[in-house]
């Protein structure tokens, strides 16, 4: 596939799904082949985009979409709080196989690597980059500082009890100063998604609803538990 210009990368995305193929952890469908299928099978619904997690599954998504693919690796660090993309050497790895997008933590915490040193990488090695954030003021800075797509992905992910509902004001915010924003942390209904275009979210991505079936049936299976007969 050519690659995509920057501009074409974010009109194909504009106010549309991004499906997150991100299976659950050492799960039965945690595999390579069965991401890549979840991947085809999210763009075959109607997704505009998709998020991949890890070198490996992102190696065997690429050669079987031709949608724009948002990439990241997740660890898990005993130093740093950062999980999403700490390193210099995962984004190069993610580069080589052949994301899009790269997306980054772009929280203010401890981490391994400067948000502005993986930002210019990122730009060197020829992707866009996206801030996954947690508030209005980390967002404003990403955006200051060049990436080109700011998420409300770490929104109630921080510490404390995580909400129940996405982060509508924080979408509202970004947009109102002028970022390309990408609506992500529980939208986990077409009603939400639905949502967060309206309020002025540029594009959305929905995980656990649409690729982590132990989650999705857990949720029918308690609520048939608390049926009444």
């Amino acid at each position: 596939m050519a690659k995509l210009s920057r501009e074409e990368i974010l009109s194909t995305i504009q106010n549309g799904l991004i499906a997150s193929c991100q299976p659950v952890d050492d799960g039965p469908m945690d595999k390579p082949e069965i991401v890549a299928a979840m991947a085809q099978a999210s763009l075959i619904g109607g997704a505009a985009g998709l998020r991949i997690e890890g070198v490996d599954n992102l190696t065997a998504t690429r050669p079987t979409v031709n949608a724009p693919i948002i990439a990241i690796v997740k660890r898990d660090l005993s130093d740093s709080p950062i999980r999403i993309t700490p390193f210099l050497q995962d984004i190069e790895d993610l580069v080589t196989a052949g994301a899009d997008i790269i997306a980054v933590d772009g929280t203010d915490r401890v981490r391994p690597v400067a948000v502005e040193t993986a930002l210019k990488r990122i730009h060197e090695l020829g992707c866009l980059a996206m801030a996954d954030c947690s508030t209005l003021a980390e967002g404003l800075y990403c955006q200051q500082l060049g990436f080109d797509i700011i998420g409300s992905t770490m929104s109630g992910y921080t510490g404390g009890k995580v909400p129940q509902e996405p982060d509508y004001q924080l979408v509202k915010d970004l947009k109102a100063a002028g970022c390309f924003v990408m609506a992500e942390g529980r939208y986990n209904s077409p009603e939400l998604a639905k949502t967060a275009i309206e309020i002025g979210a540029n594009c959305v991505t929905v995980g656990s609803a649409l690729t982590r079936l132990e989650h999705i049936v857990g949720w029918f299976a308690d609520a048939i538990k608390t049926a009444k007969v």
